[in-house]
């Protein structure tokens, strides 16, 4: 039903399956993982009105299980790319796989599948770096510091009637701002490297 991929290494296809509606897939030597793939095979979809939600288990410094929530995968969205390299610490998060007896070794992380009802993946929060963005670096560096420099220059935004005036500054109107900040994020949404031109 479910295959897991990393960069590297033979695609695993083979579940082990804990329970009737979880499975978990072994990451030997998880300290060199950075991304993980989670993907359904395509054989047999959810049933209706279901989905699964993905976990990253990792042994804590006593080898106790740390679980935490990537995000899921359903018959609409049947494959996912979650960053692990930066969960490998931290705190763990609810997940169905307490009681769960799995058989583990240190240096093996897991990746869970847990069959919910769709209604209760959408109320689940991932680790929040857990996605991998799909916009380059440059990209959301352009988007903050364009944020940025609106919200700061915003700031200093005051009335006409509020304006004292002074021959020797120039007041440029809030509007023409916003104007540019708007026309910029379009052209950067369109083509990421339109400044080149």
């Amino acid at each position: 039903m479910f295959g897991c991929l990393v960069a590297g290494r033979l695609v695993q296809t083979a579940a082990q399956q804990v329970a009737e509606d979880k499975f978990v897939f072994d990451l030997p030597d998880y300290e060199n993982i950075n991304h993980v793939v989670v993907f359904m095979l395509g054989t047999i979809p959810f049933p209706e009105g279901m989905g699964g939600s993905v976990y990253f288990s990792y042994p804590d410094s006593n080898g106790m299980p740390v679980w935490q929530l990537l995000g899921f995968v359903t018959n609409g969205k049947p494959s996912a790319i979650f960053k692990i390299s930066g969960l490998k610490s931290g705190e763990g998060s609810q997940h169905p796989f307490g009681a769960m007896n799995i058989v583990r070794t240190p240096s093996v992380a897991q990746i869970g599948i847990s069959v919910e009802l769709l209604d209760s993946l959408a109320q689940q929060t991932p680790v929040g770096n857990a996605a991998v963005s799909s916009v380059d670096s440059f990209t959301q560096f352009t988007q903050k510091m364009l944020d940025n420099f609106y919200n700061f220059a915003s700031s200093f935004a005051v009335s006409q009637a509020q304006m004292t005036p002074n021959p020797s500054e120039m007041f440029i109107p809030a509007n023409v701002l916003l104007k540019w900040y708007e026309n910029f994020q379009r052209r950067l949404a369109q083509n990421p490297l339109f400044w080149k031109t």
